[in-house]
């Protein structure tokens, strides 16, 4: 893997949206693979400012998102598609029938889950992948204990997960339950990984990322088998990592 330190949040979104621009120029249609959460806010926050800045297009660029809340409709201000319109599909020219989430209000959700990974191989894969990553070390909603060898799956949200995510809803009791994720084997295809951490919150686990052997108890371990992964953290993150990169 190769670490980035970031002095800033700011610097965190720059590095990381120009890696995705740069994805960009060498292909017009890239596939990008995206995530919702506070850490990617500022990168789609850069790529909007770039995209006024520079004169940029997304027209031909297809999206596909990690996750999304099962039950919950895309026009929920807490659902991940309104997050993504939010923050990035409706600041830039991206054609939205090219954007794809999954959608949580499916009548079926293991043949949505099937749809999302035809969808997938139908844009020809996922380019470059951005990925947070939970306090522990969760990716996507893939949590500890997970298969690496899932693809697209539904998946039960642990107490920790649904208690981390109460602070954008009313109340805990009104996080859902379950959401449908991209698994890790469908995550480990994307040709490029870009994983953000920021804070000391994800210290202990970034140090597992680094240092430690690959086990499902920590997700992000997985990272370790990929061939092209850029973790892009700031100091706070990286304060148990000292000697491994």
């Amino acid at each position: 893997m190769k670490v980035i330190q970031v002095n800033n949040y700011e610097e965190l979104g720059k590095i990381a949206g120009e890696m995705i621009l740069e994805q960009m120029e060498a292909k017009s249609d890239s596939v990008l693979g995206l995530a919702t959460g506070e850490t990617p806010v500022g990168i789609y926050r850069y790529l909007a400012e770039e995209y006024r800045n520079r004169n940029l297009s997304f027209s031909k660029v297809r999206t596909v998102n990690l996750d999304e809340y099962i039950g919950m409709d895309g026009r929920d201000e807490q659902s991940y598609r309104y997050f993504m319109n939010q923050h990035l599909f409706d600041r830039v020219d991206i054609r939205k029938e090219f954007t794809e989430v999954p959608n949580g209000k499916c009548e079926n959700a293991e043949q949505e889950c099937l749809r999302y990974e035809k969808r997938i191989e139908e844009f020809g894969g996922i380019d470059i992948q951005i990925l947070g990553m939970g306090e522990n070390g969760h990716i996507g909603f893939n949590e500890p204990g997970s298969e690496f060898i899932c693809d697209t799956h539904v998946v039960s949200l642990t107490e920790e997960t649904r208690e981390v995510n109460a602070r954008f809803f009313d109340s805990a009791d009104n996080v859902p339950e379950q959401a449908i994720t991209m698994g890790i084997r469908t995550i480990l295809k994307a040709r490029k990984i870009i994983l953000a951490a920021f804070g000391v919150k994800k210290a202990e686990a970034l140090a597992g990322v680094l240092k430690d052997r690959v086990t499902p108890w920590l997700p992000a371990s997985v990272l370790q088998f990929h061939p092209d992964v850029t973790v892009i953290a700031d100091a706070a993150a990286l304060s148990k990592c000292s000697g491994l990169y």
